[in-house]
């Protein structure tokens, strides 16, 4: 190298080296199958669905780590998992591509902060458990069970509470949108434990025929508790709709309703084997006015892929 080169490039710093890349899919939900309390403590049991976050993290040795303005969460996330390892001054670059709607209660933050934290880990070769992730995603926000594999039941403010309840049966799941937003972290920052402990027994009750209804595949006993926690939450956050829906979907031979206990989105649910979504779509669109979306999806096991 020429002398004033070398003079010039003199105490420069080093440039980035690339450290990884990895690029991963993660579910949204449908509102959840149940959501209240169980001795005071927050819980709900998860509605994976296959609408898909997909998340791309590139990873270099120095830098700072940028993302679309719109995904903070996943950013704030993205840091936090890296600073687990010991790696604050790493720098990357975080794309998500998303088709779930934000705002309605279709856990669109959890699908991004969990693309984030397991998109890092594959990137670096540090890999995390589920329960690991999840504690990066609830000390940004109340998460979703959507993080972890199968239907859980799980305490979404402060996982306390974990119970997986196994891969769900066949059931598709056609989701109404009848407009407005509930901004889920404002939502779960209000005081409802009276109200909520006053629905303890119709919400243990709920949770009861869900966890049987997947045990044994029987997704009429799955409609059977989301439905019941559906209607017990209205007392919570009233949905308009919502008794016009089950009165539709019952006549329409739907086995249940699950809704988003803390956001807008209605879920009427098929048992495939009795119908399809199709079907059910055009006889909901004939019947309910003013749905503003609606999304044909079926019920998954959480967890990224």
């Amino acid at each position: 190298m020429p002398e004033a080169d070398s003079k010039r490039n003199a105490g420069l710093p080093d440039a980035p080296i690339a450290i990884g890349e990895a690029t991963v899919l993660a579910p949204g939900s449908c509102g959840e199958l149940v959501q209240g309390t169980i001795d005071g403590i927050h819980f709900h049991i998860s509605c994976p669905v296959d609408l898909f976050s997909r998340v791309a993290v590139s990873l270099a040795s120095s830098g700072s780590l940028s993302g679309p303005p719109e995904c903070p969460k996943a950013i704030e996330a993205l840091r936090a998992a890296l600073s687990r390892n010991g790696n604050n001054s790493w720098g990357g670059r975080l794309r998500v591509e998303s088709p779930i709607p934000r705002s309605k209660g279709m856990a669109s933050s959890t699908a991004d902060i969990l693309g984030a934290v397991a998109a890092a880990g594959l990137a670096t070769g540090d890999a995390n458990g589920p329960e690991d992730m999840a504690r990066v995603a609830l000390s940004i926000e109340p998460s979703d069970g959507t993080i972890f594999p199968g239907v859980v039941l799980f305490d979404h403010r402060e996982g306390r509470l974990l119970k997986p309840l196994g891969a769900p049966p066949p059931l598709d799941i056609v989701a109404l949108d009848f407009g407005g937003q509930v901004d889920t972290v404002d939502f779960n920052r209000a005081d409802r434990s009276a109200i909520l402990r006053s629905l303890e027994r119709r919400t243990v009750e709920a949770a009861a025929l869900v966890e049987a209804g997947i045990r044994q595949g029987d997704p009429a006993l799955i409609g059977e508790g989301a439905t019941l926690s559906a209607l017990s939450h209205q007392a919570v956050l009233p949905k308009e709709c919502l008794n016009r829906v089950v009165a539709v979907s019952r006549e329409a031979g739907a086995v249940g309703v699950c809704v988003a206990h803390s956001g807008t989105v209605v879920g009427v649910m098929v048992d495939p084997r009795k119908g399809s979504r199709q079907e059910m779509a055009r006889f909901l669109q004939a019947r309910l006015p003013g749905i503003s979306h609606l999304f044909l999806l079926s019920l998954i096991g959480g967890g990224y892929r």
